[in-house]
């Protein structure tokens, strides 16, 4: 037993309190996204009857609409030294929002659900993901990532796995209104997270502005920037897995229950790719994701049956583990102390803003050549992704 509480200790350690109040937020935010998000492609193709192209459409505008606030909320949250009411404000919004989709009867309203609903994800990322970074000793850094990362795969899991279960019973509409309860629950645990107001070394004297921000970017880390947005153009991202699923000619239950298997995994990996981070150097654990998405793309080319999608779908998991919490953390270690949140608006912004054409493009490969042609594209640009992450981006 003694063994016992010595090894969650270790686990814990270097966690502080904000990261475990965040890490209850992303739970809850989760659990309430995932009873919505992985059936919205399915519900766009099947109750709507709609194309893969809008559902790459819909997509990719919600990560893109989301992004354009990251990098704003982040400096600006740097600039007056507070985080939480971009955090209160944009889990708030998000909250609200999810049971709208309950209401939708023509694609362009989920569209226009979907983008106000991941507003509230832009105004709240950087702000939050700041908050971790000052919340803990860089030398946990990865670990700290890893455990909110890991939280925020506990809700999706449970999230996926009520959504599995409702499903035949409740309907599409009914699980979209249900969704409201746990959002609501993750704003008021906000409440209690108290952020420290410090004079950081190198803060920026007088009047500022953003350009200023991204001057004081070294070029090392816009350059690891720019290597991420070429990497998230050809990541496709659990909706076409879903569609896979679909086509191999799994039922919408067995699809989302191998939605919940993916964030199983990634869960359980997620807090050991960020401690392997803090010990071997982000850079190599970051090739090593990009390489398993390499592997997941051939994955989707060739997988046929259920069994082949259980192994795509655990694979895409470890992936996912790899690279999520590993490059917010590795953003950190480059970036200026003083701008930590503007370093990461500027990342979050600049990938999301590839999610549009991203999706797009996949979604019209998926459309009007093949299917094969989607996962062929996300092959390409991983390779090339890999290639420039491991000759051109530095350790610091």
């Amino acid at each position: 037993m003694k063994n016992n509480k010595l090894g969650w200790s270790r686990v814990f350690r270097g966690v502080g309190r904000n990261v475990f109040l965040l890490g209850l937020v992303s739970l809850f935010t989760d659990l309430s996204s995932q009873m919505v998000f992985p059936l919205i492609p399915l519900f766009l193709v099947d109750v709507l009857g709609v194309g893969a192209y809008a559902v790459g459409i819909v997509e990719g505008a919600a990560e893109t609409t989301a992004s354009l606030l990251k990098v704003v909320s982040g400096y600006w949250s740097d600039k007056i030294k507070k985080r939480k009411p971009f955090i209160f404000f944009g889990y708030s919004l998000s909250a609200i929002t999810k049971p709208l989709f309950a209401f939708a009867t023509v694609w362009y309203f989920v569209l226009f659900v979907r983008v106000i609903e991941r507003i509230g994800k832009g105004l709240r990322t950087a702000p939050r993901d700041a908050i971790v970074a000052e919340s803990c000793n860089e030398s946990n850094r990865g670990k700290a990532y890893g455990f909110h990362r890991a939280m925020d795969g506990v809700g999706s899991v449970f999230g996926g796995i009520l959504a599995v279960l409702l499903l035949p019973a409740l309907g599409y509409r009914n699980i979209f209104l249900y969704a409201f309860i746990p959002g609501v629950i993750a704003v008021f645990v906000i409440l209690f997270i108290k952020e420290k107001t410090v004079a950081l070394k190198g803060e920026i004297k007088g009047k500022t502005s953003i350009r200023l921000g991204f001057k004081e970017l070294s070029m090392n880390l816009r350059l690891f920037i720019i290597v991420s947005s070429v990497f998230a153009l050809g990541h496709f991202g659990y909706a076409f897995l879903l569609l896979k699923a679909r086509i191999v000619g799994l039922n919408e239950t067995t699809a989302i229950g191998l939605y919940v298997l993916f964030y199983i995994v990634y869960t359980v990996c997620v807090i050991p790719a960020g401690i392997l981070s803090d010990k071997i150097g982000r850079k190599s654990v970051l090739v090593a994701g990009y390489f398993v998405f390499a592997v997941t793309s051939l994955g989707g080319i060739y997988v046929s049956d259920i069994y082949g999608m259980i192994l795509f779908f655990g694979i895409y998991g470890v992936f996912y583990a790899l690279v999520d919490g590993v490059q917010r953390a590795f953003v950190v270690d480059l970036a200026p102390e003083h701008l930590k949140a503007t370093a990461l608006g500027a990342f979050h912004t600049a990938i999301g803003l590839v999610a549009l054409p991203g999706g797009f493009i996949a979604g019209l490969l998926w459309d009007k050549v093949c299917p094969h042609a989607t996962f062929v594209y996300g092959l390409v640009l991983s390779i090339i992704s890999i290639y420039l992450l491991c000759f051109h981006i530095k350790t610091k």
